[in-house]
């Protein structure tokens, strides 16, 4: 078994930190369980925060069917920095996922497409965001119902992931729990069966101004500034998988 995750921060793993100063995140955790089930799999990484999907559907996608040996899954999932940005492109968005799709289906690898959990409601332009998450949808929806050998994971319209419980500080990305959340539902895609993470009842309150104003601070201002000096969080990185390497499974 092979499988190459493509992407942005959600599927390199950003909000899912570990000791050695790395990020884990859901495509790892999606590895270690197809190495539970097949007793060991091939993996690579080539998803990089801040990536637009335009270089993900072109330049990791090309790298991604350029490994050899060649994937047996491919998980996909891309447009997030898209929808934060000025110039979004509902008909580009379309052709590059396409072509992702044509690039999968020509080279008989498996396609998994994966739509991000919802965070509009505590975002700010939490609006825009969704209107533009709708269109994605659609568009996803679209290639589905017209590609059945395309397995889509629809975490956006999962009600459960949309609880604070399952967010990062940053409020953009997922914590730990939300990763395991999410890595259980592709698993189960994938047929392999895998208990589903869920937060307990309850969670924490809204934030009060002295809380909001921190978050603003923390992030939305470092965000702003990346813009208006056209800089990304994932300048100078490379991926943290670019060739295969070999995952064991778990001792029990």
């Amino acid at each position: 078994m092979r499988y190459v995750a493509i992407g942005d921060s959600f599927t390199e793993g950003v909000g899912d930190p570990q000791p050695d100063g790395g990020v884990r995140g859901w495509a790892d955790l999606v590895a270690i369980g197809l190495a539970q089930a097949h007793g060991s799999v091939e993996y690579a990484n080539l998803a990089i925060r801040g990536r637009l999907i335009e270089p993900i559907a072109t330049e990791q996608l090309d790298a991604a069917l350029a490994l050899d040996p060649l994937p047996d899954v491919m998980t996909f999932n891309g447009s997030g920095n898209d929808m934060m940005r000025p110039g979004w492109d509902a008909a580009r968005i379309e052709e590059l996922m396409r072509r992702v799709v044509d690039g999968c289906t020509d080279a008989g690898v498996r396609l998994v497409i994966l739509s991000g959990p919802d965070p509009t409601e505590r975002l700010p332009r939490g609006r825009t965001f969704a209107t533009r998450a709708d269109e994605l949808m659609g568009i996803v929806d679209t290639l589905v119902a017209e590609r059945p050998d395309v397995t889509f994971v629809d975490n956006y319209r999962d009600p459960e992931m949309r609880r604070a419980a399952y967010w990062d500080d940053d409020r953009l990305h997922l914590n730990p729990l939300g990763h395991s959340r999410v890595a259980a539902r592709v698993l189960g895609a994938l047929g392999v069966e895998t208990d589903l993470p869920i937060a307990p009842a309850g969670g924490p309150s809204r934030p009060g101004a002295v809380e909001q104003a921190r978050y603003v601070g923390r992030y939305v201002l470092p965000w702003i500034g990346r813009r208006l000096t056209g800089r990304s969080s994932g300048d100078g990185r490379v991926p943290k998988h670019p060739t295969w390497v070999t995952i064991e499974a778990p001792a029990a």
